[in-house]
């Protein structure tokens, strides 16, 4: 039955929409009553030839789509849901080029390269190094009097300082990469005056800036992840546009995400005083999961129909754009008891805050998990009484949840 909460041009990418919140009751709503719905879109408002996406929203759906690459495609309209209206189809068909937007066996081949650098051994390594940046982190945001932006001083620091120690970014350019992916993914956001031109020039200086490191490795090999993914001259390594195109996803995906759920997670903290003092008393093992679960800091993904199927019960036709709703699936109260409970002792928790399983499930995922465990451990630690001082300024984004700025004070 179609949805009855919904009104006539409803809209999940809107990105008016996010931009104030995730329109979780219309999930709900949804999944209800139409959990695989068509959202009609005026011609090209997506940067699509088309008359819009289907709204995917239960778990199970999301689950399959994910795991179905052969039926449901990432590589011929990309993940991005919604472009900018006036892109040209030129620039999402370069933006194939990035792992995010490959199918198999294209895919396969670059991630079996790529994971090189996210095994356990590779991860293990950086532990102890991150365990201290996060406590310098944390101790220059205490030393400060007065409320300050725990976005900028906190959340996005170690994110950025992993990427750093993962693939040998010299500390010291790492406001660099801050910036290119701030402009990347900041289109929709007037407060950024960032246009689809801006955002290909901070691609494009991000990727040759990658391709320069590259390069230079292949010259003179270090101990470090750049040279295991591009030194060597046979086909089981990346060339220095492939390692460019890595590290730009590196940038969002291991960057923007992660700082966007260790942002929600402060807030949910401390909107949830009861959830705080149980995290700095017993410190569960199972806190970061919960806090991806609680955030999603994707909010959707895209697949796009290779073949006419069915989901949910509607006939999907080839070329059909298909939207993957995160932030619904992770409160389908199906797979979660009181999804709208910020419970940080939840085990089993099977969200899909690091992708719906298949081939596109988060390389980085391991990563992420610590980068939260450890910041969150020297907040507890040196910050256990920080408080808020004002509401979270959202992003205005079409598929990202995200926060620009929360104020709070030690």
């Amino acid at each position: 039955m179609p949805c009855p909460a919904l009104p006539d041009g409803f809209d999940f990418t809107d990105p008016d929409l996010l931009h104030h919140r995730v329109p979780l009751p219309e999930f709900a709503a949804c999944r209800r009553a139409e959990p695989v719905r068509w959202i009609a879109q005026p011609d090209n408002l997506a940067g699509f030839r088309d008359e819009g996406y289907w709204a995917v929203t239960r778990h199970a759906d999301v689950r399959y789509v994910s795991t179905h690459p052969e039926i449901f495609s990432s590589n011929v309209n990309t993940a991005i849901i919604r472009f900018n209206e006036h892109i040209e189809r030129d620039a999402i068909d370069a933006q194939r080029l990035i792992l995010l937007n490959m199918d198999p066996p294209e895919h396969t081949r670059v991630r079996r390269i790529v994971q090189r650098g996210f095994t356990p051994r590779a991860i293990r390594a950086l532990e102890e190094r991150l365990r201290t940046r996060a406590r310098a982190i944390v101790a220059g945001a205490r030393a400060r009097t007065g409320p300050f932006d725990f976005v900028t001083e906190v959340a996005c620091e170690l994110p950025l300082q992993a990427i750093a120690e993962l693939i040998g970014v010299p500390q010291d350019d790492r406001a660099k990469i801050f910036e290119w992916s701030n402009r990347m993914i900041a289109y929709d956001d007037p407060e950024y005056a960032v246009t689809e031109e801006v955002g290909r020039e901070s691609a494009v200086e991000l990727i040759a800036y990658a391709m320069n490191m590259a390069a230079d490795r292949k010259q003179c090999p270090a101990r470090d992840i750049v040279s295991t993914l591009v030194a060597a001259e046979d086909e089981g390594n990346l060339g220095p546009d492939e390692f460019g195109f890595f590290v730009l996803m590196l940038a969002v995906a291991g960057n923007e995400t992660t700082r966007n759920a260790i942002t929600h997670g402060m807030h949910a903290f401390l909107t949830h005083p009861g959830q705080w003092e149980l995290y700095k008393r017993e410190r569960p093992a199972t806190a970061a999961e919960e806090i991806v679960r609680w955030a999603t800091p994707v909010v959707s993904f895209q697949r796009t129909a290779t073949q006419d199927t069915e989901l949910g019960g509607r006939r999907i036709r080839e070329g059909d754009r298909v939207g993957l709703f995160y932030s619904s699936a992770n409160h389908d109260p199906e797979v979660f008891p009181d999804p709208d409970v910020f419970d940080i002792t939840r085990d089993p928790n099977p969200h899909l805050g690091f992708g719906g399983g298949g081939p596109h499930y988060c390389l980085g995922k391991s990563l992420a998990v610590l980068e939260i465990d450890l910041i969150f451990d020297a907040i507890a630690d040196a910050m256990p009484g920080l408080r808020l001082v004002g509401d979270p300024r959202r992003l205005r984004s079409a598929w990202i949840n995200g926060v620009k700025k929360l104020r709070v004070e030690a």
